[in-house]
This record gives C-alpha cells, sequence and structure tokens, in this order.
C-alpha cells in the first residue's frame, strides 16, 4: 500500500434494545473536512453483531484503498482485530483457544477481508465519556434500533453460521 493514500477516520458504535433485541449501528466517516454519517437497524440481532455492523458500515463505503483510523467503544471489536484474534478464529475454522465456536464468523469474515483492502488501526474510545463522534455514532445507533420496518439479520434469526 503506498503512502499517497487517502487518510480517513472512523467512528462506530452499535446498540441493541434488549440482548437480542432491535438492535441498530451509527458509523461517522471523516475525511479532508468532509462528514458522512451511516446508520441502519435490525429487528431482532444482538449488540456485538451491532458493533461489527457499524464498522463493516464504514469500511464498505470507502470506494478506495485508504489508511483508516477507526475508533470503537467496543472492546470486543478493537482486541479482536488489533490483537489478531479473529484472524486466529478464522485459521481454527471458527473456533476459538478453548474449541468453542468463535460468534458472528459472517461479520468477522468479511472484517478480515475489508481490512486486508486498507490500512486499519484500531483504537478503543471509552463510551459515553463525552468524546463527541463517539456519542454522535451512539445517537445513530439507538435512533436506528428504535425505527419501523426494521431489516432482517438473517443469519441471526435462522441461526446460521454464528
Amino acid at each position: 500500500m503506498t503512502k499517497n493514500m487517502k487518510q480517513v477516520t472512523i467512528y462506530t458504535d452499535g446498540a441493541c434494545i434488549g440482548n437480542p433485541g432491535p438492535g441498530g449501528y451509527g458509523t461517522v466517516l471523516l475525511y479532508n473536512g468532509t462528514r458522512k454519517e451511516l446508520s441502519g437497524g435490525y429487528r431482532k440481532t444482538t449488540n456485538n453483531r451491532m458493533e461489527i455492523m457499524a464498522v463493516l458500515a464504514g469500511l464498505r463505503s470507502l470506494t478506495e484503498s485508504c489508511r483508516v483510523t477507526l475508533y470503537s467503544d467496543s472492546r470486543y471489536v478493537v482486541d479482536a482485530m488489533s490483537k489478531g484474534w479473529a484472524e486466529s478464529w478464522r485459521d481454527k475454522g471458527w473456533k476459538k483457544g478453548d474449541k468453542t465456536p468463535a460468534m458472528n464468523p459472517d461479520l468477522w469474515e468479511e472484517m478480515l477481508d475489508l481490512s486486508e483492502c486498507h490500512q486499519v488501526e484500531y483504537r478503543w474510545v471509552k463510551g459515553h465519556a463525552g468524546d463527541p463522534e463517539n456519542e454522535r455514532c451512539d445517537e445513530l445507533a439507538v435512533a436506528a434500533a428504535k425505527g419501523v420496518d426494521l431489516a432482517r439479520d438473517e443469519v441471526y434469526e435462522e441461526g446460521r453460521k454464528r
């Protein structure tokens, strides 16, 4: 990857009303003075799935390889990616070190693939601690979870590959 890649900052958050329950994600992308907000909701899902979906929404929206600084208040997301856990789970057939199934392999697989297209640095930010972009992502995620005509998280609802 070249030094001339665009530098993008992404903030993400997921929310669930009940866990499982209706869920949503919020994503804010910042690039060169431009701001883009993304959100979506699902009728039945989990908080962890929404945390991952927020990241996926941001990475999917990039149209070329970028250097990305990605902020999440989810240790699950940040540690799984920055400490290599997700890659290890994939290498072990979506099993964790204790041989139990890794949850959400469908989403981790896509995140790993998208992360190979970009230079992503995952950073943890404390949630609900006044970071304006994290707070905005939370607002977007909660509003999406409370929306009407929510999408179906088919993998979760059908119990496939989780």
